[in-house]
Order: structure tokens, then C-alpha cells, then sequence
């Protein structure tokens, strides 16, 4: 079952949207240098449940258009579940992970995806030395020079 550490309405994440963003907690992955650390404790956080995740969407759906989960990956079922509520209300879907890639059943309810751990020396989306990328994930374009132009839009 997916938890979180916290939830906001993002500007930046999903260049060209207005973003609902859940932190989710039990990050296996332990990425030197990540600036959310206390995100990988395991069994931390509230837990997300379908309706309070659908009363999220409802209470802010006049505002935003499109659902990130930062992390979650690891809980598979019930991140998809979470992402098929998020398409039936018409938004958006984005993850942001820490893998190289995420699995063929995830990317079908993905509008975009962030792959790629964080690696201090290479920078994060904006440095062009970035191991990270934002993919469209019905084209699978590469959409990492959204970041340099910080008046893009999707």
C-alpha cells in the first residue's frame, strides 16, 4: 500500500501543468546525495487510500491537470490502481523515479516519466550533463530541454 510523506500542488515538476504531487514514502533505492532522505523509511508516512486519494483529485480538480507520484514504483498494484483514478478523471499522469526505467504495465497509465538516479556531479534535468530523463511515454520523445527553457510548456 502506497504512503506519503506529504502532498502539494506543483508548478515545475510537469513542465506545462498544474501538478498534484505525492511524496511517497519506502524509497528503496537510497540515492547518494538525494535531497529527500526521509522519504526511504519503510512504513512511514500516511497511508494513501483510494478515497482519500480520490477526494484529493475532487477537492483540487477545477486547478490542476495532471497527478505526480515522486516514487511509488516499488508498490506497483497500487500505484497503477491510483493512476487508472487519475486517467478516468481525465488528468494527467507522471512518476518520477530514481530507476533507469519502470515496468511495460506502469508506462501504460504514464503521460510522462522521469527516469534515471540522482548523481550530484551530473546535475538534475536542467544541467545538460544529466544522466536523468523526462519522456513523453506515448512517443517516448526525450523532453529534457523543457527544463532549460523555463518558459516551455507541454
Amino acid at each position: 500500500m502506497l504512503r506519503y510523506h506529504n502532498i502539494q500542488v506543483v508548478l515545475q515538476e510537469v513542465p506545462g501543468q498544474i501538478t498534484l504531487c505525492f511524496s511517497i514514502t519506502g524509497c528503496p533505492l537510497r540515492c547518494k546525495g538525494c535531497h529527500s532522505p526521509f522519504l526511504w523509511k519503510n512504513g512511514s508516512g500516511n497511508l494513501l487510500t483510494d478515497e482519500l486519494f480520490i477526494s484529493l483529485i475532487d477537492k483540487y480538480q477545477s486547478m490542476i491537470s495532471c497527478i505526480l507520484f515522486m516514487g511509488g514504483e516499488w508498490e506497483e498494484e497500487d500505484l497503477i490502481e491510483k493512476l487508472k483514478i487519475a486517467i478516468d478523471r481525465g488528468l494527467n499522469t507522471c512518476l518520477y523515479t530514481g530507476l533507469d526505467d519502470v515496468s511495460d504495465e506502469i508506462k501504460k497509465y504514464l503521460t510522462w516519466l522521469k527516469v534515471g538516479p540522482w548523481i550530484e556531479e551530473l546535475g538534475g534535468l536542467d544541467s545538460p550533463k544529466t544522466n536523468q530523463k523526462f519522456i513523453n511515454v506515448e512517443t517516448n520523445e526525450i523532453l529534457n530541454y523543457y527544463f532549460n527553457n523555463k518558459n516551455s510548456t507541454l
